[in-house]
């Protein structure tokens, strides 16, 4: 294996310990792609000992059938095949059950309840970082590395605790999709791909010889074939197609719709009704099966109501939350904004931004950082439960 000396020692100062001549024992989950492969195979170049653990988290006939998708058929093939080059231990633990009882069932639900959820944001604080990183303790690893573009760096007050920081490759940015990881598991994560590219990690895996270097990225849902997130809905909850009055902001019926779950707040095109103006979903009633609808202008709003709201570090600790000046993302796709962290009513979160934003929507993220850009620290984070105009 043909990795750089330099490379090592970026790889050891992200892990943060000693190999000790491979006895300290690091568990690298490895997902089948080019970046948990990598993982694995610059652990084993930095001289620590390395079991991968790959999680079988739904059907595989399904997954075998669909490319870009990740933690079940052909990807566990690549994992386990990686694993052997590599000459490492490799497990696959059946977390199927795990995963549609604690992911799928709840997209269903938040769909069903007019929102527009985050299941990779699910997946990792139950499954990977719950779940998965009790299995690592359980095999006495010193901690639980991941492919995942973000950095973990010790803080320097002795007391080895660790923060969150956004990675070298903004453009690869998943700090968004961590908010929700505690303290404690962060404490135990590394993620040794935060200071490196995208472009860095393929060549990495050249040099190792790896058959997966040029494999595409997983892409979408993983648990959705062909991004077709309807008919998964539909066949979990049949009743989610209730038809319903679509209604423009002023009061008027402009037409029907055959379900709740065909929309998200700020769409602009499929709504299926026509008018003079352009028109964006603007609010769902599920209850009542409406959806309402206005122009652009309808959609803007500057206050948003947080709920399960996570923090790291000292910033919010014990659900006392002070008015502070913090930058947020709504959206993983979207650079950190301005805005304020104020407390709102029974120990509500409220963020106040700086500029108003148009289809925020229930269900999404709303994401803390100290700063913007690269190396920001990553305070903590909630799920958006609506917006005040």
């Amino acid at each position: 294996m043909n990795i750089d000396g330099a490379i090592i020692e970026r790889v050891r100062d992200a892990i943060g310990l000693d190999p000790d001549g491979g006895r300290t024992l690091v568990v690298a989950a490895m997902s089948g792609g080019v970046d948990s492969t990598v993982v694995a195979g610059l652990l084993k170049a930095a001289g620590y000992g390395v079991a991968g653990i790959t999680l079988q988290l739904y059907d595989h006939g399904e997954a075998v059938r669909r490319k870009g998708a990740c933690c079940a058929g052909q990807d566990i093939h690549d994992a386990r095949k990686a694993a052997a080059a590599l000459d490492i231990p490799h497990y696959v633990l059946d977390f199927e059950n795990r995963f549609r009882d604690a992911v799928i069932e709840e997209f269903a639900d938040a769909y069903v309840r007019g929102e527009t959820p985050i299941p990779c944001v699910t997946c990792n604080q139950t499954v990977k970082f719950a779940d998965l990183l009790t299995r690592a303790r359980a095999l006495g690893a010193a901690c639980l590395a991941t492919g995942h573009y973000i950095r973990s760096v010790a803080r320097d007050d002795g007391t080895g605790a660790r923060d969150l920081r956004t990675p070298e490759d903004m453009g690869r940015d998943q700090s968004y999709f961590l908010f929700q990881t505690t303290q404690a598991q962060a404490d135990y994560l590394r993620f040794p791909l935060g200071s490196f590219t995208k472009d860095e990690t393929r060549d990495m895996a050249r040099a190792m010889g790896l058959s997966i270097a040029d494999k595409p990225d997983s892409q979408d849902i993983c648990f959705v074939p062909d991004g077709n997130y309807v008919s998964v809905i539909e066949r979990l909850r049949p009743e989610a197609g209730e038809p319903g009055d679509i209604v423009h902001e002023d009061g008027r019926v402009l037409g029907r719709h055959d379900g709740i779950i065909h929309f998200t707040i700020g769409q602009r095109r499929g709504i299926g009704v026509a008018a003079s103006e352009p028109l964006y979903v603007t609010g769902l009633e599920p209850a009542a099966a409406r959806v309402i609808v206005g122009p652009k202008d309808a959609l803007a709003r500057r206050v948003i109501r947080l709920r399960d709201v996570n923090w790291l570090g000292s910033t919010g600790s014990h659900g006392q939350v002070r008015s502070e000046n913090v930058f947020v993302k709504i959206r993983s796709t979207r650079p950190a904004v301005a805005a304020r962290l104020v407390a709102g009513e029974a120990d509500e979160v409220q963020v106040v931004l700086d500029e108003p934003d148009f289809g925020i929507s229930p269900g999404q993220a709303c994401v803390f950082y100290e700063a913007q850009g690269q190396g920001s620290r990553v305070l903590g984070g909630g799920y958006i439960a609506g917006t005040l105009r």
